[in-house]
């Protein structure tokens, strides 16, 4: 790996290898496992109370040395209190996303905080770098979990990202093996944020249910959906069948929210109801076969990121 890396610099980590954020997959653990192996583990706020979220942060900064970061989704409705929260417990990185920029960047810069926003088109990177983030993310609709509109793939839009602005890009969607990361890299990225391997892992705080269908899965299980509301990719499931079955009936937003209800991802990726949850997951789940320690996963990727290259080179 290249010491002169735009973003191991940034964050002062060893790896250009970022954990995502994941509603109820990433807590302590995995966050401080991947950021013992080299690479930045992220606390995903999304799914925490902030007290609950002061509590993870805590542990984090007890069972690692290394920076670490935590993800927040600016809808969130207590997010004056997550931000007082992150300030208080001294985290160094943030990873905000669903939301403008502009809002807390320089709040966090004030305070020491290297800020990365999360973004899925060239508009929305052009206006994040305007708005004076760090570095952005910019995911492909492959990946799981919320998502953007435009269906615009992580092949096509890094380089577009790239051609655009002039801070770090870390490539995002799709990616679980070294070979990815390169190909992440050599499109122009400075790093990668991996979120579906690592939820097959024993650190990841989802469901063993929901863990076990992600190792099973494969090409094609996976689909974006709800558009209306905010799309997403999950597993298909009965649920996602209840959903088709409203959509050939034309429905308003208002039944597509109802169908919805609350705490859908929660039943379904952390208490393994896997008929009736929400099952976010990228596409690249179709490569990935068992569940394995967070620390493998950097290492194995590491190793076959140098091996790939090296192939590249003969080329």
């Amino acid at each position: 790996m290249t010491a002169t890396n735009k973003i191991t610099q940034l964050l002062n980590i060893k790896y250009p290898l970022i954990q995502a954020g994941m509603i109820w997959a990433s807590g302590w653990k995995l966050a401080s496992a991947v950021s013992n192996a080299g690479g930045l583990g992220i606390i995903g706020s999304g799914s925490m109370y902030p007290e609950v979220l002061r509590e993870h942060i805590q542990k984090c900064k007890k069972a690692t040395n290394n920076p670490f970061a935590v993800n927040v989704p600016m809808l969130y409705p207590d997010i004056e209190k997550i931000m007082e929260i992150i300030i208080e417990e001294g985290v160094k990185i943030v990873f905000t996303s669903a939301g403008n920029p502009k809002t807390w960047t320089k709040h966090l810069q004030d305070n020491g905080i290297k800020v990365v926003h999360v973004v899925s088109s060239v508009k929305f990177a052009m206006k994040s770098e305007e708005a004076g983030v760090d570095a952005v993310v910019a995911e492909g609709f492959e990946a799981g979990g919320h998502n953007g509109r435009d269906e615009t793939t992580t092949f096509t839009l890094i380089p577009m990202v790239k051609e655009k602005i002039s801070i770090p890009l870390i490539a995002a969607g799709g990616i679980a093996t070294g070979r990815g990361m390169l190909a992440a890299m050599v499109l122009g990225a400075d790093a990668v944020q991996v979120g579906s391997r690592f939820v097959a892992t024993p650190e990841a705080s989802s469901h063993p249910n929901f863990k076990n269908m992600v190792v099973n899965a494969k090409e094609g299980d996976t689909v974006l959906t709800l558009k209306e509301l905010a799309p997403v990719r999950m597993l298909k499931n009965k649920f996602y069948e209840e959903i088709q079955e409203l959509y050939s009936k034309a429905p308003s937003k208002e039944e597509l929210i109802k169908l919805l209800g609350r705490a859908r991802a929660k039943r379904g990726m952390f208490e393994g109801n896997l008929d009736e949850g929400e099952l976010e997951i990228g596409q690249i789940s179709g490569l990935i076969h068992e569940i394995k320690p967070a620390a493998e996963i950097v290492e194995e990727m590491i190793s076959e990121f140098e091996t790939a290259k090296k192939e590249v080179a003969q080329f």
